[in-house]
């Protein structure tokens, strides 16, 4: 159990407990980054999938704490299995589902029309932010490959620089930076045949 002792405790420490025998000093690691694993898993997939993929990521840290680097922080780590697991969630989806572009509501669809007429164009964080524009955001990617929606989601949606996006999927530099381009050419011919469908 965790003490109030156990703040200051380094992660290399705990790992090194854990790797000696100490099954149970996982689960200081587990109350440390519980609230860190739920915010990234929560802007990657839907909510009532959350709590099984935090148990999931936490079951392959356990298994795979004998891999970190412990020059590295734990935290970056953790977050590579994170985004990876939620990457995973995403393929096996793709594979058994598959969504009609007349999915799309009435309301959706003129949104989606007076917005592609408009001379201004959003950014893409400004867009998420809006609900009508988030569903159509959703909607949108989920007709991309499992690969294409992450890729898009850490750089353009989380803002996060190419070197970062590819050490959280393990990926090179420049297999995000074409991936990048080349989901977000997709997915604007996406938003661009459903709007002319409407």
């Amino acid at each position: 159990m965790a003490g109030q002792n156990d703040a200051g405790i380094e992660d290399r420490t705990i790992v090194h407990r854990v790797l000696a025998g100490d099954a149970d000093a996982f689960a200081l690691l587990m109350e440390r980054y519980q609230r860190y694993v739920l915010a990234i898993i929560k802007r990657h997939v839907p909510p009532e999938q959350v709590e099984e993929l935090a148990q999931e990521i936490f079951i392959k840290a356990y298994k795979s704490l004998g891999k970190w680097r412990q020059a590295g922080r734990f935290q970056s780590w953790l977050a590579a299995i994170a985004v990876r697991t939620c990457y995973d969630y995403w393929r096996k989806y793709y594979r058994s589902h598959e969504i009609p572009m007349s999915a799309l509501s009435d309301n959706h669809r003129e949104w989606l029309e007076r917005v592609l007429t408009d001379d201004a164009e959003d950014s893409w964080q400004a867009i998420s932010k809006r609900r009508e524009a988030r569903e159509i955001l959703d909607w949108a990617l989920k007709q991309l490959s499992a690969a294409d929606r992450m890729v898009l989601e850490l750089v353009y949606l989380e803002d996060r620089s190419v070197k970062e996006a590819a050490r959280l999927l393990g990926w090179t530099a420049s297999n995000v930076k074409v991936r990048s381009f080349r989901a977000r050419r997709k997915m604007n011919k996406l938003l661009l045949q459903s709007g002319r469908r409407s």
